[in-house]
């Protein structure tokens, strides 16, 4: 049965996130959105640093290739072992290699996208071997699945939602991570990175409108008080930043923090988190106080604070579970150790991830009343709804 648009309108009542509102919060982010951009501004990375690629394991290029066959023999340096030659082409020349018949080993067949590492010698010489798969066709299929379930269900929300994530990530790849490289303030870098994302991510999908004002206001002040928190703690915790394998091809680098890229790793996993937390508690207010309008600011947060309860207690879960699948092949080998939990909780290494969670959890708590009351302050100076 078709639903008249009016008779929607009356069932569902007016979109309150566009209630009329006092200028403060607008001009608050606009205060806070200054800072950020002469924090960009001020702390953007120039030239990265020369290194040398050998020294990090990296190949002089890389080129795509296609397996041409793969052939079982006995190894070439032990015949009594099993191997499988392996034969790549790039369209012009071809190129053999051995991969023993062990676990852990790739498996080829013929026609397979892969990547090969091309490294020159001093002498001009070119060695070539197996780098990686190219996943890439796989990767870009997935990502599409992605982009189109998300403009299906969110339509222009849903593009802007994507035009966000693009540039959430251009944030990442060309200022937060160079600037850190640089071995520039990691707390101001992670706030001022951080700070940019929450908000172009927040005006994009949700618009310019006093929701949004409150939900960026409650987002930076969360993340604020996250960035902080980290940088404490990461102080106190005295990480040398060396937990990983891949950490110690950094101390190459010669300006790198290595703790303050544990910090700003904290920072930014919980900066969606934070998003989401934000968004919903403002809507819920909103919502809450535009269809009681006698509500005094007092019983108006009290509600929404109710619905952030519930709203939290599923959040920092989802964060915990996020880390600790991130880290399953670590959590088995500790559970192997037969070491107690203390001591495994204190190994760097694991600890880390604890920090992680509980920090990051610790922002989204403290979120949830931050907008909450910002959201309950603005409902109560409401004078003529929409």
């Amino acid at each position: 049965m078709n639903q008249d648009p009016s008779d929607l309108e009356r069932l569902l009542g007016p979109d309150r996130r566009q209630l009329p509102r006092p200028r403060g919060m607008a001009l608050l982010v606009a205060v806070i959105g200054v800072a950020i951009v002469v924090g960009l501004v001020a702390l953007w990375p120039g030239q990265p640093p020369e290194i040398d690629r050998f020294v990090f394991g990296f190949a002089d290029d890389v080129i795509p290739a296609t397996v041409d066959s793969v052939e079982a023999a006995p190894c070439s340096y032990a015949a009594d072992l099993d191997c499988q030659t392996v034969t790549f082409t790039d369209g012009t020349d071809t190129f053999s290699q051995e991969f023993p018949d062990d676990p852990g080993q790739p498996q080829f067949e013929t026609g397979d996208p892969v990547y090969l590492s091309l490294v020159e010698a001093e002498d001009g010489s070119v060695s070539l071997s197996y780098y990686d798969r190219n996943r890439g066709p796989l990767l870009a299929a997935v990502a599409l699945v992605f982009a189109i379930a998300v403009v299906a269900l969110g339509r222009m929300r849903g593009v802007a939602a994507l035009l966000g994530l693009g540039i959430s990530v251009a944030i990442l790849i060309w200022f937060i991570v160079p600037a850190i490289i640089e071995g520039r303030d990691a707390v101001l870098v992670a706030l001022v990175g951080g700070g940019a994302i929450v908000l172009i991510s927040l005006y994009l999908a949700h618009g310019y409108t006093p929701l949004t004002h409150v939900a960026a206001v409650g987002a930076f002040a969360a993340l604020a008080l996250t960035t902080v928190l980290s940088w404490v703690v990461v102080e106190l915790a005295q990480f040398t930043g060396l937990a990983s394998e891949e950490a110690f091809y950094l101390l190459a680098l010669p300006d790198i923090d290595l703790s303050g890229l544990l910090l700003a790793g904290i920072v930014l996993g919980a900066i969606g988190a934070l998003d989401d937390v934000t968004v919903t508690q403002a809507s819920a207010v909103w919502e809450v106080g535009g269809a009681n309008s006698d509500l005094e600011q007092r019983a108006l947060f009290d509600s929404g604070l109710r619905i952030g309860r519930d709203h939290i207690a599923s959040t920092v879960n989802t964060l915990l579970l996020a880390y600790a699948g991130a880290a399953m092949p670590l959590l088995i080998l500790y559970s192997l150790s037969g070491l107690s939990l203390s001591v495994v909780g204190s190994s760097e290494v694991v600890a880390v991830e604890i920090i992680r969670t509980l920090v990051g959890s610790i922002g989204l708590v403290a979120a949830v009343p931050i907008t909450t009351w910002l959201a309950a302050n603005q409902m109560a100076r409401v004078t003529t709804p929409a």
